[in-house]
């Protein structure tokens, strides 16, 4: 699920005039406890390491990773950061700040926490395994699978294809641009429906004709779940256990359904409702409302293997992960392209890496993977209320933990 941060930022200033009450501290009193260095600072090592040892381009990617992790919970304002890497040889966790900004207790290396919109590389991989078992056909219309369910103010479901609701191409308006917020937050362990929150959706006319353009939408997201459900006889959920985090044993990963809590180790996540307001502890949410578009929560370790096991070919047939992995521009300047449930964009050094962006309240995360064989995840447990540079920060960090040693000419392009 991709929140809408300004949006969320208004609301949230009004809940906190109303008397929403939280544990909170005000923004910037943090004492933080990062594994960075103080003195010199992060980003005078990274220039130090950069410029006495250009040859040396693996410390200087390690430098700048540190540096972007202490720009996050400092300059951007995110009580804590973390960081996981993997590749053929092992893995390595780096982290900043505190997990509770109230005990000051620094990020379990273990941490689990709420993964956002990476939920959608999940359900579109459970959805991809029933179109290899001939239950599901990427180009039928939604009609097929959910009559009756897409209709009003010109969006229609026998028009729009499973793979158009995959892609982002089907036109159907997000539900989050016209869900208040603070219904959530003034209420966050209730249950949200999936069709109610579709039909949010579907009292607004579509972005454009379907396969015309593309736009992101939850909503299409939530119909996907609903297929699988109505073509299984299962929970979405259910399907993703039995056919991804089982087989690949990711033992730090679930679907939550309506429990609010997070299990194991994790940092509480918090939003921050304006610019001088203080932090809201809003860890406990019912995660009904991202659904099979943002619902579950895994680790850094866990959504690594998966994004490896995944490009790798342990999940889907070539077929499947060729229609996965066929992509088209999403209209920005960054050359972010999207497939159905995964996205690639090119890395600083060359080449391009495939992986998902994920908001939900609490936390903002993003993982990357290489069809080499390396991946990243990284977490800040801050959001909505983070400045646009939180973002960006975040996705700096996952291209240069997959850039880590790696010289322009030996990344090639691809």
């Amino acid at each position: 699920m991709i929140t809408r941060k300004r949006a969320f930022r208004g609301a949230l200033t009004l809940t906190v005039a109303l008397g929403f009450a939280a544990a909170a501290l005000p923004a910037g009193a943090v004492e933080r406890t990062p594994t960075v260095e103080r003195t010199p600072t992060a980003e005078a090592a990274y220039a130090r390491a950069t410029a006495s040892a250009p040859s040396n381009a693996a410390a200087a990617s390690d430098a700048r990773l540190r540096a972007l992790l202490h720009r996050l919970t400092t300059v951007d304002g995110a009580p804590g950061a973390f960081v996981e890497t993997r590749d053929r040889r092992g893995s390595a966790v780096l982290t900043d700040g505190v997990a509770d900004v109230e005990r000051r207790t620094p990020l379990d290396p273990d941490s689990r926490f709420r993964i956002g919109s990476m939920t959608k590389t999940f359900t579109a991989t459970a959805l991809l395994l029933l179109v290899e078992e001939k239950r599901v056909h990427l180009d039928a219309p939604v009609e097929r699978y959910l009559p009756g369910v897409v209709r009003g103010h010109g969006n229609d479901g026998r028009r729009i294809t499973v793979r158009q609701l995959l892609q982002h191409t089907s036109g159907l308006p997000d539900f989050l641009d016209h869900f208040d917020p603070r219904d959530i937050v003034m209420d966050p362990l209730a249950h949200r429906d999936p069709l109610d929150l579709v039909n949010i959706a579907l009292a607004h006319p579509p972005e454009f004709a379907p396969g015309a353009g593309w736009s992101y939408s939850n909503t299409g997201y939530l119909l996907v779940g609903m297929i699988i459900e109505r073509v299984t006889g299962n929970t979405y959920g259910e399907e993703i256990e039995r056919r991804v985090i089982e087989p690949l044993g990711l033992s730090e990963t679930s679907v939550p359904g309506d429990d609010p809590t997070i299990p194991g180790p994790h940092p509480r996540g918090y939003v921050r409702p304006g610019d001088d307001a203080p932090l809201l502890d809003i860890t406990a949410v019912n995660p009904s409302v991202g659904g099979a578009a943002g619902g579950m929560i895994s680790s850094g370790s866990d959504v690594n293997r998966f994004l490896g096991a995944l490009l790798g070919g342990e999940l889907l047939h070539p077929a499947q992960l060729g229609e996965m992995m066929r992509t088209r521009p999403t209209g920005g300047s960054d050359g972010r392209r999207y497939g159905l449930g995964l996205e690639s964009k090119p890395l600083p050094r060359g080449g391009r890496y495939w992986g998902h962006t994920g908001d939900f309240l609490g936390y903002e995360t993003a993982a990357g993977a290489t069809v080499d064989g390396r991946q990243a995840t990284v977490m800040v447990n801050l959001g909505p209320g983070s400045s646009d540079a939180q973002s960006d920060d975040i996705q700096a960090a996952v291209e240069t933990a997959l850039s880590r040693g790696r010289s322009a000419v030996s990344a090639g392009q691809r």
